[in-house]
């Protein structure tokens, strides 16, 4: 059956031309573009990707504009940070030719953090759904942490996707500005409200989450700095559903 990768995409040309070649081996690439300015879309052209320009309303709304325009009666959703090993492109391109497999499958991910690979801190085996039949799956319109709503059975492929997410500080901390407000106005949208006290037990809940009861511990200094930052996006997550709270009643 034909398989269709789809990536949403803005500013991503440090990170698209590593994703693209790990997926060139698919039979269709669709990547969704939300303005960017810099070489993201000629890097895409040249892997032969079909480019589509949308505005930006979020990570499910875009994830599912690619989904639409697909043709492939299975999908693969990556991200642009993202990248597929050998070892999951086969087992991709196995399940797909199951006449009787699933309808969606989940894989682990595992993430790299300033160069290292994370195996604990609530980092890994981390499963995320990214392949499903076209006909069966469908994204949440959810502005940040989407996800795929099946109708049918699921099941687990064994190989790791690859995560490049933070390869330096300054981009932890833009997507944790960017990731925060964004969960902010949907736990808002979702009618939910924040005060001092839930700032503060939200970011110590996430400290000893990462670090304690999902043992970052073994990951060393970067596991400690991993519960510290979860902290401080925590703080920021919940700072900002505070201040949409306040702002919106006055």
């Amino acid at each position: 059956m034909k398989l269709s990768v789809v990536i949403i995409a803005k500013n991503e040309e440090a990170n698209v031309g590593r994703c693209l070649e790990s997926v060139k081996w698919a039979d269709e690439i669709i990547l969704i573009d939300s303005g960017s300015v810099d070489r993201t879309v000629e890097i895409a052209r040249r892997f032969g990707a079909d480019i589509y320009s949308i505005p930006w309303r979020g990570y499910g709304l875009a994830k599912q504009a690619g989904v639409e325009r697909a043709s492939g009666e299975w999908i693969f959703s990556i991200d642009a940070d993202e990248v597929v090993p050998p070892g999951l492109a086969r087992e991709i391109r196995e399940v797909c030719r199951l006449d009787n497999g699933a309808d969606g499958y989940y894989m682990p991910r595992l993430s790299n953090f300033l160069g290292r690979w994370i195996r604990h801190s609530q980092w890994y085996p981390d499963y995320v759904l990214r392949l499903f039949s076209r006909k069966k799956g469908r994204f949440t319109d959810s502005l940040v942490h989407e996800s795929v709503e099946i109708d049918g059975e699921v099941s687990y492929l064994k190989n790791d996707l690859l995560h490049y997410s933070y390869p330096d500080l300054k981009t932890y901390f833009a997507k944790t500005v960017r990731y925060s407000e964004l969960g902010a106005a949907e736990a808002y949208r979702a009618g939910r409200k924040a005060g001092p006290i839930s700032m503060i037990l939200h970011s110590v809940g996430a400290f000893y989450r990462h670090f304690i009861f999902r043992a970052g511990f073994l990951d060393g200094w970067d596991g400690f700095l991993i519960a510290l930052l979860s902290a401080n996006r925590a703080y920021r997550k919940y700072a900002a559903l505070y201040s949409l709270g306040r702002s919106n009643s006055l």
